[in-house]
């Protein structure tokens, strides 16, 4: 499914879309991933950047329960987010995961509109919660996932593997 959102209709040059993701996008996102990672200074083992399966993401969400949406601006790919049943999370609770955008997507409402899907897809997936990772390089994220309504946690849920992070939140889809 293509979700088409116009942010000023006025200009229909603003249209975003943000649709599952596709083999053919692995490429761009897991650049996009380790650039941005890169950018903040966040480019540290324990990271998505050493992760793998960043350079697969297709088959990764090919997992039952799991999504992968794909952000789309001006036809380009800028960036994505999905959400994964990680390992030792417990019953009713999903990680909303690999949540990055290029800086040209940035400051755009584009990151909101792929949580807002990543939320659509853990609820319609039977989860009740999500919870995720982040570091303290990453604030901006951080701040907005504070105003989505994402509350802080004091420590790791599941077994993410992802040693590097430091910070975890969680928010009730209910």
């Amino acid at each position: 499914m293509c979700e088409i959102v116009h942010l000023n209709p006025v200009s229909p040059v603003m249209d975003i879309h943000i649709r599952p993701i596709q083999a053919s996008d692995n490429a761009r996102i897991a650049s996009i991933i380790r650039a941005a990672l890169r950018e903040f200074g966040a480019d540290k083992p324990g990271t998505v950047y050493y992760d793998e399966t960043t350079d697969d993401l297709y088959t990764l969400f090919r997992k039952g329960g799991s999504a992968y949406f794909i952000a789309e601006y001006q036809g380009v790919v800028v960036g994505g987010a999905g959400i994964y049943p990680t390992e030792g999370l417990p019953d009713g609770v999903c990680e909303l995961v690999k949540m990055y955008l290029s800086p040209e997507a940035r400051g755009k409402g584009i990151a909101r509109l792929l949580v807002n899907r990543a939320e659509q897809a853990a609820r319609a997936n039977g989860f009740d919660k999500i919870y995720l990772e982040s570091m303290p390089e990453l604030s901006i994220a951080l701040a907005m996932y504070e105003k989505m309504g994402f509350r802080y946690l004091d420590s790791a849920m599941g077994n993410s593997g992802h040693t590097g992070c430091d910070r975890w939140m969680i928010k009730s889809l209910t």
